[in-house]
């Protein structure tokens, strides 16, 4: 098999699945804008062949390389970056070059989240009342219908870039007069819920071979507009709710060899699922990491096997629950790193500083740690982001 890997030394997990594509003797082939000396040890044992390009964005010279390696080692049998924001134009090659995976006819209805909520219809799931292409008086006769809060976001956008809650008519004033002209916004009613996820790898046959799911206290809106510092947990078992509502999207979707990320809310009122949007990709945030330390397993091995083999084994069972709490240089945090390390020696499984693109939201430095014991996580989660007052620690 010959497997092109678009951009993979970013996000830094992409080595990991270009290693276990190689042991399980693919030919991976590297295109991506850094110099080649640059990339670790692990990924340039990984691939068979680099090409560095100026700009990945230049459809041309993509094109170009793809040629190239279609000329040196024929057929191009897969191409993948596993990143939202290449979804496009990995969908532009598949289809130029006749790949297999998702191509360009279908591409939109997984970018653009007013097309989603048509999937999620169909799937018999209930999702977000939303609006888009709306001026100041379709707006306004939105909000009467759903109250405020709403909250408006690109209608095709990655993460929680733009995204914005907007609670009175002076803040929906001041959004119209600044949003950029060029950007599709979405409005989309509040859900006043609880963040979780429905994770995991669908086959060849379209068959889900592994699910996991996650739980979000904090929103990553909150984090990016706030300056609010952010965590998740991974759960030991997926509830029978998400399964279901998971289950029937992907259903719906046709969706066949890929990474799945589903995002839902758990209303508070009432406990119904609302279906929020469907992602296509690896979970971001070391969220597959959380998958490993949660399962005891490799689910970039995992990945590896399903695209060569279309076999992963099975089935899994979640041993822990494994937290994420990150926190932001700007904020008086009550413990220090090295106090942190020490409380929690045990149960700490990993802990690093986070990229640039990513700290706005993710925050600075990251923490991941587990336990048999949920709540045990949550405090450990509390006391990492316990922050200082004037009185004394405040959580």
């Amino acid at each position: 098999m010959n497997f092109i890997f678009f951009s993979p030394n970013f996000p830094r997990y992409c080595t990991e699945f270009c290693f276990h594509l190689k042991n399980c003797g693919v030919n991976v082939l590297g295109i991506g804008d850094a110099d080649y000396d640059s990339l670790n040890e692990k990924l340039k044992y990984s691939l068979a062949e680099y090409i560095k390009i100026d700009r990945l964005e230049n459809y041309d010279e993509v094109v170009r390389t793809v040629g190239y390696y279609i000329h040196k080692y024929g057929r191009i049998d897969r191409f993948e970056s596993l990143n939202e924001h290449w979804l496009e134009l990995e969908a532009h090659i598949r289809t130029d070059f006749n790949i297999y995976g998702t191509k360009l006819d279908f591409i939109s209805n997984l970018k653009q989240k007013s097309k989603m909520e048509r999937f999620f219809k169909k799937s018999g799931v209930a999702s977000i009342r939303s609006i888009t292409k709306f001026d100041r008086a379709k707006a306004k006769k939105f909000i009467r219908k759903v109250g405020y809060p709403v909250v408006v976001k690109p209608n095709q956008g990655v993460g929680a870039n733009m995204t914005y809650k907007i609670a009175s008519e002076s803040e929906l004033e001041h959004f119209l007069r600044t949003k950029p002209a060029e950007v599709e916004f979405i409005m989309q009613e509040f859900i006043d819920g609880v963040l979780q996820t429905y994770d995991g790898l669908v086959n060849k046959d379209g068959e889900i071979v592994f699910a996991a799911s996650h739980e979000f206290p904090h929103s990553i809106m909150e984090a990016v507009n706030s300056g609010h510092h952010f965590s998740y947990y991974c759960l030991k078992e997926v509830s029978g709710e998400i399964e279901e509502a998971g289950r029937r999207i992907l259903r719906t979707y046709g969706i066949k060899e890929r990474f799945f990320h589903l995002e839902f809310f758990k209303s508070n009122a009432d406990g119904s699922i609302i279906a929020l949007e469907v992602n296509m990709r690896p979970p971001g945030t070391w969220m597959t990491d959380a998958i490993n330390y949660t399962y005891d397993i490799d689910i970039y091995r995992l990945w590896a096997s399903m695209v060569v083999h279309n076999w992963v084994g099975g089935p899994f069972a979640g041993k822990y629950y494994t937290g994420f709490a990150s926190r932001k240089d700007h904020l008086p945090y009550a413990h220090g790193h090295e106090e942190i390390l020490q409380r929690y020696r045990h149960e700490i499984v990993n802990h690093d500083s986070i990229t640039d693109a990513q700290s706005r939201s993710r925050g600075n430095y990251a923490y991941q740690f587990r336990s048999k014991d949920f709540d045990e996580v949550k405090r450990i989660a509390a006391y990492i982001h316990a922050v200082k007052n004037k009185v004394g620690v405040s959580s």
